[in-house]
C-alpha cells in the first residue's frame, strides 16, 4: 500500500541516453566517407565489369535477326492479314483469303486497275467526259461505228466540282478535278448499270500532267466505292494497255478525218450563230453535219469525199439566214480543257454571245500538230531515233496538207473568215519564246494570241486552270510583251478554280468588252 501511495520520481528515471554518451558512439564523418569509398570499385573498374557483362555489337545484331521474322514470310503474313475490326481501340487481326485483305479505308490507298476486256466491248457501255462539245460527239460516232456501245456526258452543275474536291487532292489541277468530278458524278446519278459501264479519259503523254490524269481517276473511283469500273485510256503513245480496247488503223483514220470535220464546223458555227436570224439554225446544221458524216461514213475513211463534204457544209452554212452588221470578236485562249470546255470555262461562249460578241477559237488541229512538232524540236535539241523522227515528221505533213487544203476551200469560197495555216501562226512567236517551251499548252498558246491580233481580233481572253504552271507562264506571264508591241491588244487573263465564282469572272470580262465596245464604234 505504501508503494501505491508513494509519488513517482521522474526525474531519478533515466530513459533517454547522454548526448555525449551517443556523439561518442558514432563514428567520425570523415572516416565514414573514407570506409565508403574504399569498399566502392573504380570507376574504370565498374566500365570494365559493365563492358565485360554487354554482348560484342557483333553478338548483339546476331542475336536481333535471329529474333525477327524473314522478311519475306512477314511480307506473307501481312497479305493474309485482315483488319476487320477496331475493338477497345486495338485491330483485331485474323486469317483470310487475299481477296478480303484490307478495310475500304486501306482499299482506298491502292491503285487498282481493272482492265477492260474484249468481252466488255458487248456488255459495257463507255462514258465519255465533256470536252470539245462537237469534236467527241463525232468520238462517240465512231466507236459506235467500231462497235463499242459510249455515251458523251452531258451532266453540269456544281455537283460536278463537289465530286472533284472530295476525291481528288485540291492542289491538283483543275481540269483534273472537273474531268474526275464529272465521270463520279454520273456515276451516282443512278441512271447507269454499274457492272456494265467503263471509263474513257486521253492521256496526251509528255511533261503534261494530263497524262497522270487516268491514275488520279483510278484512285478517286476506288475511294468513291467504284472500284471494280474498268478505265480505258485513248492515247497514241502507248501508254497503256487496254486489251479489249485499241486503236486500229481504220479507228484511227476516222479520228483524223473527225478532227478536220470538228474543226471546219466549229469555224463556221462561231461565224454563224451570233448573226443567225432564226434562233437555233446553226446548231441545228452542225448536228446535221455530224450524223450525216458518221452515218455514210465516207469522208471519215476516204479523202475525197471529204473533200467535197468541205464545199457542201461551207455552201449549207451560207444558206443560214443572217444579219450582216458589226459586232465585236473576242477570241478564246489558254490551257485546252477549259479553252473549250464549257464545264472549264463556266460556258464562256454562251456568255460572250449573251453580251452580243462573235466568239472566235483557233482549232484543235493546231494543238495536234503543236505535239507533232514538238517531237521534232526535241529531237533537234537533244538528238534521239532518226526513224522515229522520220515517222513523226510524215504525220507532221500529212495533218498540215489536209489542214491547208481546208483553208484553200474556205478562202475559195470566199463568205467565211479562214483560220491561219499552222505554218505560218509558229513562226509567230520567233522574237517572244522559243519553241524548246513544250510544257503543256506551251508556245502555242502565246502563238494563238499572236495568230489572233494578227487576224484583227484584238479582244481576247485567256483562260488560267488552277494548277497549270506552263500555261501562267506562256499566258499570263507574256501578256506585258505582247501589249508592249501590240497595243492595240485587248487582253484579259481569267483564272478557273474551284474557288473563283463566275460572277467575279464574268465582271472582269464585262470590263474588257467596254473598252472593245468603246474601240468598235471609234
Amino acid at each position: 500500500m505504501k508503494k501505491k501511495n508513494e509519488r513517482l520520481n521522474l526525474e531519478s528515471m533515466n530513459f533517454f541516453p547522454n548526448p555525449a554518451d551517443l556523439a561518442e558512439s558514432l563514428p567520425n564523418p570523415k572516416e565514414a566517407i573514407a570506409d565508403l569509398a574504399e569498399s566502392l570499385p573504380s570507376p574504370k573498374e565498374a566500365i570494365a565489369n559493365l563492358t565485360e557483362s554487354l554482348p560484342s555489337p557483333k553478338e548483339a545484331i546476331a542475336n536481333l535477326t535471329e529474333s525477327l521474322p524473314n522478311p519475306k514470310n512477314a511480307i506473307k503474313a501481312l497479305r493474309k492479314t485482315n483488319f476487320t475490326a477496331l475493338k477497345n481501340g486495338k485491330f483485331e487481326f485474323q486469317a483470310t483469303p487475299q481477296s478480303a485483305i484490307f478495310t475500304d479505308k486501306l482499299q482506298a490507298r491502292e491503285l487498282v486497275k481493272v482492265p477492260f476486256t474484249k468481252e466488255m466491248k458487248e456488255t459495257h457501255t463507255i462514258l465519255v467526259p465533256t470536252m470539245l462539245p462537237i469534236h467527241f460527239r463525232f468520238l462517240v460516232n465512231i466507236l459506235h461505228l467500231h462497235g463499242y456501245k459510249a455515251e458523251l456526258l452531258n451532266n453540269d452543275g456544281k455537283g460536278i466540282v463537289d465530286e472533284g474536291l472530295k476525291n481528288v487532292h485540291n492542289d491538283t489541277c483543275y481540269p483534273a478535278l472537273l474531268v474526275i468530278g464529272q465521270m463520279i458524278d454520273a456515276l451516282k446519278s443512278g441512271k447507269y448499270d454499274l457492272s456494265k459501264v467503263a471509263l474513257l479519259i486521253t492521256q496526251t503523254g509528255g511533261g503534261c500532267r494530263a497524262s497522270n490524269y487516268i491514275h488520279l481517276l483510278r484512285k478517286a473511283l476506288v475511294k468513291a466505292g467504284f472500284g471494280k469500273i474498268p478505265v480505258i485510256s485513248l492515247n497514241f503513245s502507248g501508254l497503256e494497255d487496254n486489251q479489249g480496247f485499241s486503236v486500229t488503223r481504220q479507228m484511227l483514220t476516222n479520228l483524223v478525218s473527225a478532227v478536220l470535220y470538228g474543226d471546219l464546223l466549229m469555224c463556221l458555227a462561231n461565224q454563224c450563230k451570233p448573226y443567225e436570224i432564226n434562233k437555233g439554225d446553226t446548231d441545228k446544221m452542225v448536228t446535221k453535219w455530224i450524223d450525216k458524216v458518221t452515218a455514210e461514213n465516207l469522208g471519215l475513211t476516204n479523202y475525197k469525199a471529204l473533200k467535197a463534204d468541205t464545199r457542201a457544209i461551207l455552201e449549207d452554212f451560207k444558206s443560214i439566214p443572217m444579219r450582216r452588221e458589226k459586232k465585236v470578236k473576242v477570241g478564246i485562249v489558254g490551257e485546252i480543257y477549259v479553252k473549250f470546255s464549257p464545264i472549264g470555262n463556266n460556258n464562256l461562249e454562251d456568255f460572250l454571245l449573251e453580251e452580243d460578241c462573235e466568239v472566235v477559237i483557233p482549232g484543235f488541229l493546231d494543238f495536234a500538230l503543236y505535239c507533232l512538232n514538238d517531237t521534232l524540236i526535241e529531237h533537234k535539241l537533244y538528238g534521239g531515233s532518226l526513224s522515229k523522227k522520220l515517222i513523226y515528221k510524215v504525220v507532221y505533213w500529212y495533218f498540215l496538207k489536209r489542214q491547208k487544203d481546208m483553208i484553200k476551200a474556205i478562202k475559195k469560197q470566199g463568205f467565211f473568215r479562214p483560220p491561219s495555216s499552222f505554218s505560218h501562226t509558229k513562226t509567230l512567236t520567233d522574237d517572244y519564246v522559243g519553241q524548246g517551251m513544250n510544257m503543256g499548252e506551251g508556245w502555242l498558246l502565246t502563238a494563238e494570241m499572236l495568230e489572233l491580233i494578227e487576224q484583227g481580233v484584238n479582244n481576247i481572253v485567256c483562260t488560267q486552270p488552277f494548277g497549270c504552271l506552263p500555261n501562267h507562264i506562256v499566258g499570263r506571264g507574256m501578256l506585258k510583251i505582247i501589249k508592249e508591241r501590240n497595243p492595240q491588244s485587248n487582253i484579259v487573263s481569267i483564272d478557273y478554280d474551284p474557288g473563283a465564282t463566275k460572277i467575279n469572272q464574268e465582271n472582269r470580262i464585262k470590263l474588257m468588252l467596254s473598252n472593245a465596245k468603246k474601240a468598235l464604234k471609234a
